[in-house]
């Protein structure tokens, strides 16, 4: 039983064979898949696959690429949104200084905004942090954000950075690179954090794991992820597994 606690199946990319990965992820042993949203036409049709797929929840939020197209009136769609019973988190949100394709001031606000909106509907929040550590964690403590839930998806900061976080409660996700050759600082987060604070997550259809880097990425191939960090930790295959599917379902608040 595995658990992909982030992936984009609302992605145009799985429109011709969207049917096809959820079956090939269910012949590869995923039992649970969170699709969230990045903007508000993505959140809308997560909420969409959610009510399609029996294996599939979902979480909506504004990216903060997209964070320059927010405004109160979204922020009260969203909330909307949350009502529906398959909706158990909002993100991805967060601070994305590596593209600044919105302003720096605009996204930090609409992030402010959004984990106001979870802790109002009483969600978790699953976070975006690109080259914004700081800024994040701030907001974060700023905000007490730490009281409903926070998961840091497709993790790249520090191992350091990692440890702060897992004492404030929060959950870390690791992606496929944690598979590529040069994936140091990666390798050292898994190490340093307890099995019982991490998940996996394909992000798909980006960052597909070895051995199909390079190809179109799809939630059958999180278990490359779990195999790694088996391989990693000096533990099996089927205890991360079952570990990291606890820690999803617990989060996500999944029965």
């Amino acid at each position: 039983m595995l658990f992909d606690s982030h992936t984009h199946l609302d992605d145009r990319k799985f429109d011709k064979d969207r049917d096809d990965v959820i079956k090939r992820a269910k012949e590869n042993g995923i039992s649970y898949i969170m699709n969230p949203g990045a903007d508000y036409e993505s959140s809308v049709r997560a909420v969409e696959l959610a009510d399609k797929y029996d294996m599939v929840y979902a979480a909506v939020g504004i990216h903060p690429h997209d964070a320059k197209t927010m405004d109160e009136m979204m922020l009260e769609l969203l909330k909307a949104m949350t009502k529906k019973p398959k909706v158990m988190a909002i993100g991805e949100i967060g601070l994305d200084y590596h593209y600044d394709y919105s302003p720096r001031e605009v996204q930090k606000k609409w992030f402010r905004e959004q984990i106001r909106l979870a802790k109002e509907v009483k969600l978790p929040i699953i976070i975006h942090d690109r080259e914004a550590n700081n800024d994040v964690m701030k907001i974060l403590k700023e905000e007490n954000a730490f009281e409903n839930g926070v998961l840091l998806h497709c993790y790249s900061g520090s191992a350091e950075l990692a440890k702060e976080y897992i004492k404030l409660g929060a959950y870390i996700s690791i992606a496929g690179p944690i598979t590529f050759k040069n994936a140091r600082k990666a390798v050292e987060v898994v190490q340093t954090v307890p099995i019982e604070y991490l998940m996996i997550e394909t992000d798909a259809p980006y960052l597909t794991p070895v051995p199909y880097r390079g190809k179109r990425n799809e939630t059958s191939y999180v278990r490359f992820i779990a195999e790694k960090i088996a391989e990693i930790k000096g533990i099996s295959f089927e205890e991360v597994a079952q570990k990291t599917t606890e820690n999803a379902k617990k989060y996500f608040g999944i029965k």
